[in-house]
C-alpha cells in the first residue's frame, strides 16, 4: 500500500504527537506513582518529621521501620492479614473450581438443561440481590460470624463465567472429538485437555477472584463480628473512620504519629496483591480478550 493510499490512522504520528503522547503519558505516570510514595514515605518517616510536613511526607530523612514493628507486634492487624490470606486463597480456589466446572458445562453442546441454566445465571447478572435478602440468607444458613459468608454469596462471578464459558467454546471440536474416540469422559476431557489449553485465562479469572476476596471489607462489617474482620475491615475502620489507634498495635498506645500508622496499614493491605500483578499481566489480553470476544 503506498504512503499516498494509507488512510489516516495508518500514517506515522508526527514529532508533535509523539511529544504530546509522552507528556500525556508521563503525568499519568506521576499520578499514579506520587501517591504511591508519599504513602509509602509518611509509613517509613519519623513522628517529628510527619509534625513537621503536616502529617505527609514525600522523602524521609529518617526512614524507621517503628509503625510497621507497632502494627504487626500487636494482635488485631497480625490476626486481620492471616484472615484475609486464608479467605484470598480457600475462596479463590473453591471459585475457580465451580467456575471452570460450571463454564464446560455451559461451554458444551446438547447439554440437558444448559439453556435455562445459562439464562438463570445471566438474569443474576441483571437482577443482584439486595443487601435484606442477602443478608437474611446467611443468617437463615447460619452463616453469620462464620468465614464461609465472606466466600459462599459470591462463589461464582458471571462476568468470570462468561469470560471462561467464551474460551472454553474457542477450542477447536477436534480436540473434544479426539478425546472422545480415545475414551476419555468428561472429567478427563477437562483436566487433560480444555485445562492445559485455558492457562491464560485460568490466570486471568483467579487474579480477578483474588483481587476481589482481598479487597472484600464489605460483607465482613455485615456477617462478622469484628474480632474476626479481614485487613481491608480493620483497614477501613482505622484509616477512613479514624479510630483509636491503640487498638491498631500493642493494646497500650504508641507514640507514633497517626499518619504513620495509618499508612504503615495502608502498605500492608495493598502490597501482597500488587506484587501478583506483574506475574500475570501478560496473561490479560490473551485470557480476557480471547474468551470475551468469543462468548
Amino acid at each position: 500500500m503506498s504512503a499516498q493510499a494509507r488512510p489516516g490512522w495508518m500514517e506515522k504520528p508526527k514529532p508533535v504527537t509523539q511529544a504530546a503522547k509522552a507528556v500525556a503519558l508521563a503525568v499519568v505516570v506521576l499520578l499514579v506513582c506520587v501517591p504511591f510514595l508519599v504513602i509509602v514515605s509518611t509509613s517509613l518517616a519519623s513522628t517529628e518529621e510527619v509534625v513537621d510536613n503536616g502529617g505527609w511526607v514525600l522523602w524521609p530523612t529518617d526512614p524507621s521501620l517503628r509503625a510497621y514493628r507497632d502494627i504487626l507486634d500487636g494482635g488485631i492487624v497480625t490476626h486481620a492479614l492471616g484472615v484475609s490470606v486464608g479467605v484470598t486463597v480457600v475462596g479463590t480456589l473453591l471459585s475457580l473450581l465451580c467456575t471452570v466446572t460450571l463454564a464446560y458445562a455451559l461451554a458444551r453442546p446438547g447439554v440437558f438443561g444448559g439453556r435455562p441454566v445459562l439464562l438463570l445465571v445471566l438474569f443474576t447478572f441483571l437482577f443482584p440481590p439486595g443487601m435484606i435478602p442477602s443478608f437474611l440468607l446467611v443468617k437463615e444458613l447460619g452463616l453469620l460470624d462464620s468465614y464461609a459468608s465472606l466466600v459462599l454469596p459470591v462463589l461464582v462471578n458471571v462476568f468470570n463465567l462468561v469470560v471462561l464459558r467464551g474460551f472454553f467454546q474457542g477450542i477447536p471440536d477436534e480436540l473434544y472429538e479426539a478425546a472422545r474416540l480415545d475414551g476419555a469422559g468428561d472429567l478427563r476431557v477437562l483436566i487433560s485437555v480444555v485445562l492445559p489449553l485455558s492457562k491464560a485465562a485460568l490466570a486471568v479469572v483467579g487474579l480477578f477472584y483474588a483481587v476481589a476476596y482481598w479487597n472484600s471489607w464489605f460483607y465482613a462489617s455485615l456477617y462478622l463480628e469484628s474480632d474476626h474482620w479481614p485487613l481491608q475491615q480493620v483497614l477501613r475502620t482505622y484509616v477512613v473512620a479514624g479510630s483509636g489507634l491503640t487498638d491498631a498495635t500493642t493494646g497500650e498506645g504508641t507514640v507514633t504519629a497517626p499518619q504513620t500508622v495509618q499508612m504503615a496499614v495502608l502498605v500492608i493491605a495493598t502490597v501482597p496483591i500488587l506484587l501478583i500483578y506483574p506475574f500475570l499481566q501478560k496473561y490479560f489480553t490473551k485470557g480476557v480478550l480471547t474468551g470475551a470476544i468469543k462468548s
